[in-house]
């Protein structure tokens, strides 16, 4: 079930780059090598990135879009203009028709002299001749206004080629940085992979917190995602039932305290994987497992939608994920369903 703030694939590097506004630089050990974390800090880097070429390829496609439309509205006015003009000729032909058949063969001079009324005769070449002119201007006037919506148009198509040529190297550009940030993810990972399986914790990996400004005491864990397993659902790898709520993101997508509390544990190693458990105000306890990374250490003080750790797929895992629980103690086993409990607090889930 997708979340209804879910982007499609496109946006999701913009989604999650917007989170992480800026990040410690990484710094050389003393072999030459770089110190452990540096894969998580070239994550957030390329997450940030990503986010820039992202808005400029969509500001480009939406421009694109504008111009093209642009385009086509002019490509409408033409052939109206077209279909006017070829109406003004079709009655052109039926007044020279008329004036044939009515004698426009015979000099006027004949005509008159042979007319029973020659002045009759006269007022009606009088209206003929007024009848021509005024055709004769429109078409020129037409002719005139598709002249230039031919050269709006040949701008337009112009300027919508020259969008569209920048939103290639855009995507171009796009596609190299997700390129390197999902090699990032294999070396986060790995590093996430190996704390795990020796049981110790790298310690955390600062990153600097965006600014917020959450009107409500509580936030979802991630920002953008799609919920996979449920609280109490089955499955070949857990024991009895599922104690949480998966949230499905990419490996190094930031995830963030729900509420403000105090960081009571943060472990490594065993079924969650790398791991993060809050105490909150009002009793309740919220983990944060199967991390690629944490940005806090245990006794911190965490505000509502900081930024505590990166997700990814350590400990009993199939792929990348956050699985959260709510407990009404730290233990494991003291779970209540995560959604309805966040929905009671005003975040929508779902």
């Amino acid at each position: 079930m997708l979340s209804p703030r879910r982007h499609p694939k496109l946006y999701a590097a913009l989604a999650c780059a917007l989170a992480v506004l800026a990040a410690r630089p990484a710094e050389p050990s003393g072999d030459g090598g770089v110190v452990a974390g540096g894969a998580s800090l070239e994550v957030a880097r390329l997450y940030r990135e990503a986010a820039v070429v992202t808005q400029r390829y969509e500001q480009a496609r939406r421009e694109a879009d504008t111009q093209r439309a642009e385009v086509d509205r002019l490509e409408g006015l033409l052939d109206r203009q077209r279909q006017r003009i070829g109406a003004l000729h079709e009655d052109l032909g039926r007044i020279a028709s008329a004036q044939y058949r009515d004698g426009g063969g015979v000099p006027l001079a004949a005509q008159m002299l042979l007319s029973d009324d020659p002045e009759a005769l006269m007022r009606s070449q009088q209206v003929f001749s007024r009848a021509d002119q005024a055709v004769k201007n429109a078409i020129g006037k037409s002719r005139d206004a598709e002249a230039r919506l031919a050269a709006d148009e040949t701008k337009a198509e112009k300027a919508w080629q020259e969008l569209e040529n920048r939103n290639a190297e855009m995507a171009a550009m796009k596609q190299s940085i997700e390129q390197k940030l999902a090699e990032a993810r294999v070396r986060l990972q790995g590093e996430a992979d190996a704390s795990a399986a020796a049981g110790t914790c790298r310690g955390a990996v600062r990153l600097d917190q965006p600014e917020t400004s959450f009107t409500n005491a509580w936030v979802a864990p991630v920002e953008t995602y799609e919920m996979s397993a449920g609280f109490g659902s089955g499955g070949a790898r857990w024991a009895n039932v599922h104690t949480g709520q998966d949230f499905a993101v990419p490996i190094g997508t930031p995830v963030r305290a729900v509420g403000e509390g105090k960081v009571v544990r943060v472990v490594c190693g065993g079924a969650f994987g790398i791991q993060i458990v809050l105490e909150h105000p009002d009793g309740y306890y919220t983990q944060y497992a199967h991390l690629a990374s944490v940005a806090v250490d245990q006794g911190e003080r965490v505000e509502t939608g900081q930024w505590i750790g990166q997700a990814g797929t350590t400990g009993n895992s199939t792929g990348p994920h956050l699985h959260f629980e709510v407990r009404v103690t730290p233990e494991h086993g003291s779970g209540v369903d995560p959604v309805p409990w966040l929905t009671e607090r005003n975040v929508p889930i779902g």
